[in-house]
């Protein structure tokens, strides 16, 4: 079953702030409370945990887009206060806790079951080849309580689209730093503002400008180029393709459910909270 491009980005605007609670204050705040450090501890314990004791260079090399040396301040250091199946739970405890906290009544509601059964129908369909991070959240139990389950399917979602995000990074010789630099400008930001890279060295950061300026996708002031705005829009493109077998096994009329279930839910949630 196909479904209409716009139809799978919806779907991408929905999974997104739903997923991403697992940054929020509760799951932290429950990270910190079993010995991480700071945020950033939590953030690499919980999602790489479903790769297993993988070293700094593996979660590097998945994640794709974070600075050298990033992940191996927290990686292999965190496995040595929690386990990776301790990550997952503690993950998912505190995820589907700030979740609920966040959309109230819509917690208990026929929809937000509904949603989840139907997510959780699409997250598990997809091909795991070439998808290493959705692979080993696909190896995981599914939660039975609704709000975890709606939770999960959204991260497997979530995942899926992000490891086919990075392929596509990679064909079009976009690396992870320059992602966000693109990232930055197109939600109308200086690469300095940004806040995943605004913590880089001012040499560092200005270096991978100027490699985006060689290339003709950045101008003299640091704003896209025609050639710039091009390629990040036909990544973004491409992206959303390679997304999109996870919802083939719904009809039209199952998707068309699944985002009006969805959108109540992601509207509940505070924009700021992760």
């Amino acid at each position: 079953m196909s479904h209409s491009p716009a139809k799978t980005h919806r779907m991408f605007e929905l999974i997104e702030p739903i997923a991403t609670v697992t940054y929020s204050e509760v799951p932290n705040e429950a990270f910190l409370a079993v010995g991480m450090r700071n945020y950033w501890d939590g953030y690499f314990a919980g999602r790489a945990a479903p790769l297993g004791l993988a070293s700094a260079e593996v979660v590097h090399a998945v994640f794709y887009n974070f600075a050298d040396g990033e992940v191996a301040r927290h990686i292999p250091w965190v496995w040595g206060k929690i386990t990776p199946q301790e990550a997952i739970a503690l993950r998912q405890r505190g995820s589907a806790a700030a979740l609920r906290q966040m959309i109230g009544d819509l917690a208990g509601s026929p929809g937000l079951r509904r949603a989840a059964d139907l997510a959780t129908r699409a997250a598990v369909s997809a091909p795991t080849e070439g998808r290493a991070l959705y692979a080993g959240l696909r190896a995981l139990d599914i939660p039975e309580e609704p709000v975890a389950k709606l939770w999960h399917a959204a991260t497997l979602l979530r995942e899926h689209r992000g490891d086919g995000h990075n392929a596509v990074l990679v064909a079009h010789g976009i690396g992870g730093t320059e992602a966000h630099v693109l990232m930055a400008l197109a939600l109308g930001m200086r690469a300095e503002e940004f806040g995943r890279i605004h913590h880089l060295p001012k040499a560092r950061l200005a270096a991978v400008v100027d490699g985006l300026r060689d290339r003709g996708l950045v101008d003299a002031v640091g704003k896209f180029t025609d050639a710039g705005r091009e390629i990040k829009e036909r990544i973004e493109a491409r992206t959303d393709e390679l997304a999109a077998p996870a919802y083939d096994v719904l009809a039209p009329e199952e998707l068309d459910e699944l985002i009006a279930g969805l959108e109540p839910i992601a509207a509940a949630i505070p924009v700021d909270d992760h």
